[in-house]
């Protein structure tokens, strides 16, 4: 009998790897549909649905003002902790949901170290910072087709060697949930552009042996001041700049990070549930909660 088992065991493990040999030898096209949502797929998620995939970015915040120096304000460490799960829709195919939060940390540019106050110079007031904490940042259902039947494709993707190159620039301009109910007509409408620029190994990402791939990614935001630094309608505008990549897991991130989750974010440690149903979040919407939370509190103390 235990012989007997044996050869089964053999035969069916034979049997799994000569049925899995020619999907694990495949290579990714990006002109097909399929492979190139799985292309964004492998550059955005896990190693399998479900499974976290952890984005970490280090760099500078600076101030441009006109008619002045540009100022290194911030250093600054961020991450953002995601997973994707599959979805399927009878005539756009079989996609992806990808759910997320992300937070980014404002460092003293001297110490590193996580600010609480900050001395704006431009007001010669000290105001406390608020860090980007930002739950949910979850993204729209990718499907390899589109509701019309288009195909689903990566038009900024280009290889050059054994590189492949993935920028993506983000032109916002939307209602600020700061402002009134008249920025059609004076303005104050949020403002900004983010640049999302990936880098990988072709072999890496089309060779479907690996269960995923490690993006390299660089940042760039042009944007409106921060409302915690109570600029007043200020003219200026922050710039950010940060690199970083796809780690292999959440232990992988810099101290200066995890420390400041385990004390005052402890969520981030996982994404949101697949099924989020949650609208996303900004600092805008977060700070405009905060301060109108204050604002009831010190109502009932009144």
């Amino acid at each position: 009998m235990r012989n007997m088992l044996k050869h089964v065991a053999l035969t069916s493990s034979a049997l799994a790897f000569i049925m899995g040999a020619p999907a694990a030898a495949r290579t990714l096209d990006p002109e097909k549909p399929e492979d190139a949502l799985e292309i964004m797929k492998r550059t955005q998620c896990g190693t399998a649905d479900g499974v976290p995939a952890v984005y970490h970015w280090s760099g500078r915040v600076y101030s441009r003002v006109q008619g002045e120096p540009d100022r290194l304000l911030f250093n600054g460490e961020g991450m953002n902790i995601r997973q994707c799960v599959r979805i399927e829709d009878p005539k756009r195919g079989v996609g992806y949901r990808q759910v997320s939060r992300e937070v980014m940390f404002y460092l003293d540019p001297k110490t590193n170290e996580v600010l609480r106050t900050w001395d704006n110079p431009w007001t010669g007031e000290t105001v406390k910072v608020m860090q980007i904490a930002n739950d949910p940042v979850n993204s729209r259902p990718n499907y390899p087709y589109s509701a019309d039947g288009k195909p689903y494709k990566i038009s900024t993707l280009r290889r050059q060697g054994k590189w492949m190159f993935m920028p993506f620039e983000v032109p916002l301009f939307y209602h600020n949930v700061l402002a009134g109910d008249y920025q059609d007509y004076v303005g104050n409408k949020y403002h900004a552009m983010e640049i999302f620029d990936f880098a990988f190994l072709a072999d890496e990402m089309l060779d479907t042996r690996n269960p995923t791939a490690y993006p390299t990614i660089s940042w760039v935001r042009i944007s409106d001041w921060m409302p915690w630094m109570k600029m007043r309608g200020r003219q200026g505008q922050m710039v950010f700049n940060a690199m970083g990549a796809k780690l292999k897991s959440y232990d992988e991130l810099p101290k200066v990070i995890k420390d400041e989750i385990a004390l005052n974010y402890p969520e981030y440690t996982a994404p949101p549930p697949g099924d989020d149903p949650r609208k996303n979040e900004t600092t805008w919407t977060v700070f405009k909660k905060m301060i109108d939370a204050e604002r009831a509190a010190e109502k009932e103390k009144k």
